[in-house]
């Protein structure tokens, strides 16, 4: 019954979409910079969203949702052309230096944004000025900073990032959150700097939040509202340790959630399984527009999307921290594919051991002997090759079962899979021996005992400041 229902949306939808065609919709793409599903709509503790909760309701929120990198730059180049990141060669974050310079787009592949252009819309780029696109252009990416600058009835696609959610966070002063709120996930250390940390950033998100409402307020208030296909989205998963810059759900699972007036029935919770790029699909489809070439994305609202099995990610060099990792998730299960297992997943990154305080009482704690089994697994010396995990029953993805004899077959089933998806969907270049020794130095621990000690103690003012308190980041 459930899945007749889901037909008979799709072919309203679909039905509705030639409709569209002829209207020229509005859109607007709404980006949370290393945001997951910490959200009040996506059930988190302590915080309060309200504007994005009343958007949610108002249209659809996936609930099986991800990227395709966890960091921002080969997602959001991805999420802008509709093409893995490693396909058009825009996987290594931070791009520079020799073998690393931007590229033009292959194979003919465009922006989005110059496909919209081409077919009379008016882009433009708002609040955050951040594109960080591994690839360059023969044209700007947008055309303006606001819809306002378009000609008088033209259709505009406007992409609104919001930074506050990156760190360094600010904290929330009309509605600052009670410790007792917070529920950590479980690989964290269940102490009060830890607790202060997360708030903090759910707090930052309760200020994004606000920002958010403007631009909905805004919308109703020109008359746009009913004539606009509104996405928010993260653009990677959180940051924080297990999070941003890794393949587990912490790193690349983020919200997706999409209102279009009378052309989407309101008050949709969908569990199949949708990806950033599909973003980029379902836009142009909505608005007309044939690329000339298939996406690799599928249109959000098309049957053919329900019968996907599987999403990919894959992760490669962060910033001078050189790793490979790819990973295959189904609803049920995910494997992750180490190809540097001889390095640790903390090895040397000058980001996070600057901006995390989490990171640094991990590595106290893990020095000391101090962390239980569960959290001292991310603080190895060495990956596994291969991690397996049962996401219904260890959603934490703490009991890798990669070599668990039970779950053989589940093992080669997504290899295989995920192997095809590297061989041919992304034509994966693999590692090469000299990018296996390059980047910052890879040894583990990074510091001494007392070293971590001290870092842990610059931040705890900082982790513990007062709403509205200016204090300067101790690293920055």
């Amino acid at each position: 019954m459930k899945f007749f229902f889901i037909l008979l949306l799709l072919f309203f939808v679909s039905c509705s979409t030639k409709e569209v065609v002829r209207q020229k919709p509005n859109i607007v793409w709404i980006m949370l910079e290393d945001w997951g599903y910490q959200l009040s709509c996506y059930g988190e503790k302590g915080i309060h969203t309200p504007h994005i909760d009343k958007f949610a309701e108002q249209g659809i929120r996936f609930t099986n949702s991800f990227c395709t990198a966890p960091v921002c730059s080969p997602s959001r180049s991805a999420m802008i052309t509709g093409f893995y990141q490693n396909y058009i060669g825009a996987e290594q974050h931070r791009t520079s230096g020799p073998g690393f310079e931007k590229k033009v787009l292959p194979y003919g592949i465009k922006p989005i944004t110059h496909l919209l252009e081409d077919a009379g819309y008016f882009t433009c780029f708002m609040e955050s000025r951040k594109t960080d696109l591994n690839f360059i252009t023969d044209r700007p990416i947008y055309q303006g900073k606001d819809w306002n600058e378009r000609k008088q009835d033209q259709p505009f696609y406007a992409q609104i990032t919001f930074p506050g959610t990156h760190r360094i966070w600010h904290r929330d002063s009309i509605n600052p959150i009670d410790l007792n709120k917070i529920e950590l996930p479980p690989y964290y250390p269940q102490t009060d700097i830890a607790k202060r940390d997360w708030a903090n950033g759910l707090e930052a998100m309760q200020n994004v939040d606000r920002q958010v409402g403007e631009i909905l307020n805004r919308l109703e208030k020109e008359g746009l509202t009913d004539n606009t296909l509104v996405v928010i989205i993260g653009d990677n998963g959180r940051c924080m340790p297990r999070g941003k810059q890794f393949l587990y759900d912490g790193g690349i699972q983020v919200p997706i959630l999409v209102r279009w007036p009378g052309k989407v029935n309101a008050g949709q919770v969908q569990s199949y399984l949708v990806n950033t790029i599909d973003i980029t699909k379902t836009i142009l489809d909505a608005a007309g527009i044939d690329p000339g070439y298939e996406l690799h994305g599928l249109n959000l609202f098309e049957e053919e999307i329900l019968k996907r099995k599987y999403i990919f990610a894959a992760r490669d060099k962060m910033d001078s921290t050189f790793d490979a990792m790819r990973a295959i998730r189904s609803v049920d299960f995910k494997l992750i594919h180490n190809l540097m297992p001889e390095r640790a997943w903390c090895q040397f990154n000058k980001y996070k051991e600057n901006n995390y305080p989490v990171l640094a009482l991990l590595n106290v704690m893990n020095l000391k002997c101090e962390l239980n089994k569960d959290q001292s697994k991310f603080m190895a010396e060495t990956k596994p090759k291969f991690e397996l995990y049962d996401l219904k029953n260890d959603p934490w993805e703490l009991n890798n079962l990669a070599d668990n004899p039970d779950y053989i077959k589940v093992k080669d089933e997504l290899l295989k899979e995920l192997m095809n998806w590297r061989e041919n969907v992304i034509i994966d270049k693999g590692v090469a021996e000299e990018f296996r020794m390059g980047g910052w130095r890879a040894d583990y621990p990074t510091r001494t005992l007392e070293e971590w000690e001290t870092m842990l103690e610059k931040f705890h003012p900082w982790v513990f400041r007062q709403p509205g308190e200016m204090m300067k980041h101790p690293f920055r």
